[in-house]
């Protein structure tokens, strides 16, 4: 009954390690370092698991990161094949954008009125952690803000995509 439970273990461990790569990023001293980055875990969740935002705070940042990612608003990683075409003799038309589906424009609205509601200051912050999963650290450099004035701003942020998503109200 021991070894199952090792066996459990193991199989979660490695589950966990799946999802681990290593990254190499700019440090704030201006070199080059290697770190392991999981990519089940967004700076949200950090976060939250580190109690520095609150269960409100993690639920309206899962919920515009949700919309950000319904709305296809990030950048392509592929090449877009829809609107290839053999070639033909003579002129053509230049091909047409795909169009989005409703879904996608949904997201994209909720995800504008989010960004409005929490504001010009702190729709920067907000969207550069939660939607780019970009590190609070980095966001607070790239911003040119001082240390720890990001997690302040962030949790300001955050209450008001909540009221927006009216998230934790009765």
């Amino acid at each position: 009954m021991a070894d199952r439970g090792k066996q459990g273990v193991t199989k979660g461990a490695a589950k966990g390690r799946d999802r681990l790569v290593e990254r190499m990023i700019e440090g704030p001293d201006g070199r080059r370092h290697k770190v392991t980055v999981n990519l089940g875990e967004s700076p949200a969740s950090w976060l939250h698991a580190r109690r520095l935002i609150s269960r409100r705070q993690y639920d309206a940042a899962e919920t515009i990161r949700a919309d950000w990612e319904r709305a296809a608003m990030g950048a392509r990683v592929t090449m877009n094949w829809e609107n290839a075409a053999a070639p033909a003799r003579g002129r053509r038309a230049a091909p047409d954008m795909p169009a989005r589906s409703l879904a996608q424009l949904s997201a994209r609205d909720r995800l504008n009125g989010a960004l409005a509601a929490a504001g010009p200051g702190l729709s920067d912050i907000l969207w550069r952690v939660v939607c780019a999963c970009e590190g609070l650290g980095a966001a607070e450099q790239a911003l040119g803000w001082p240390l720890r004035a990001g997690k302040l701003v962030l949790g300001f942020a955050l209450d008001r995509v909540a009221d927006y998503y009216r998230i934790g109200q009765a």
